[in-house]
């Protein structure tokens, strides 16, 4: 299967995650979030650095505050002021 064809169903599988209930999107996300980097290394592999730039900012896009979160927590903040930074609540 082409890989841009893999790209449109993995946006679309993306867009029926966000659909989901929040507390149904961890597996379905962290399923999109894994394998995102294979998906834009193959895009870029097959079409070049401009896909594989537009791919990315796309993916940082999508995954941005799961990101951010991840982060944080990884560099020492704890699960609640992580939390709070990421949705922007005054602490």
């Amino acid at each position: 299967m082409n890989v841009l064809v893999l790209g449109c169903l993995w946006v679309l599988l993306g867009a029926a995650t966000a659909m989901l209930p929040l507390r149904y999107q961890t597996l379905p996300g962290l399923t999109l979030l894994l394998s995102a980097p294979w998906l834009v290394w193959q895009i870029g592999g097959d079409y070049g650095w401009l896909p594989l730039l537009l791919a990315t900012v796309a993916v940082l896009s999508m995954f941005r505050k799961p990101l951010r979160y991840l982060a944080l927590r990884v560099t020492g903040a704890t699960r609640e002021s992580a939390r709070g930074r990421v949705l922007g609540e005054r602490q």
